[in-house]
């Protein structure tokens, strides 16, 4: 590119093929001024029920762009929570940062807690830890446990690291459970932990530094 006089600064063709620079203050590419990388930021948003993790949607229903407040800069989501999934849902401005948080070889971490009714047992949930086929798919190691019953209802915590398009819901539903509730509660360290439903909150940088240091 500098062979070809397309690199300039202040104005000057640059001419030198390593030029040493303080700043890319000035530096142009045919005409255009080279911007500054922009560093990695991570939010944590409370999604609640009732909305698309979607830009838009043909149908008109409510997506979390329409719930975020304005003045963030341009997110995108870390994977996905359906249209009645409610809980955590990171948001990140770097598109290879979220891609790497989504590829199953990360094995990040997953936590749900599922509200559900029907009658299942701890031995049948354990069994989850060998994965399970369901109509063709294979869901690797799922770890659930049992929380508490009510009568036939029940809540389930379940941990997985696969995050397939709606994998908690079909597992359950594959057990003869109605899920009447899904909440994310947790995605690798991060959690819904003092986040009301429908707020956005920066993950400070010490963290997001020492969690993408951890994954490598």
């Amino acid at each position: 590119m500098i062979e070809e006089g397309r690199i300039a600064l202040n104005g000057q063709i640059v001419v030198q093929p390593a030029p040493l620079l303080a700043s890319l203050e000035g530096l142009t590419v045919d005409g255009n001024p080279v911007a500054k990388p922009v560093s990695t930021r991570l939010y944590r948003f409370h999604k609640p029920a009732g909305c698309l993790t979607a830009a838009r949607d043909p149908k008109g229903r409510k997506t979390i762009y329409d719930l975020l407040p304005k003045g963030l800069p341009r997110l995108m989501p870390v994977g996905r929570l359906d249209y009645n999934t409610e809980g955590l849902l990171l948001l990140t401005n770097d598109g290879e940062f979220k891609r790497q948080l989504e590829l199953p070889a990360s094995g990040v971490e997953r936590t749900y807690r599922a509200r559900a009714f029907g009658d299942i047992s701890q031995t049948q949930l354990e069994d989850l830890v060998e994965g399970i086929e369901i109509d063709g798919v294979r869901y690797g190691k799922i770890d659930a446990n049992l929380e508490r019953r009510t009568g036939r209802n029940q809540w389930i915590e379940m941990t997985l690291t696969e995050g397939k398009n709606r994998e908690v819901r079909r597992v359950l539903e594959h057990l003869g459970l109605q899920v009447s509730r899904l909440i994310r509660t947790r995605y690798g360290q991060f959690t819904l932990e003092a986040l009301d439903v429908g707020a956005v909150e920066i993950v400070p940088r010490d963290e997001l530094f020492q969690f993408r240091r951890r994954m490598g």
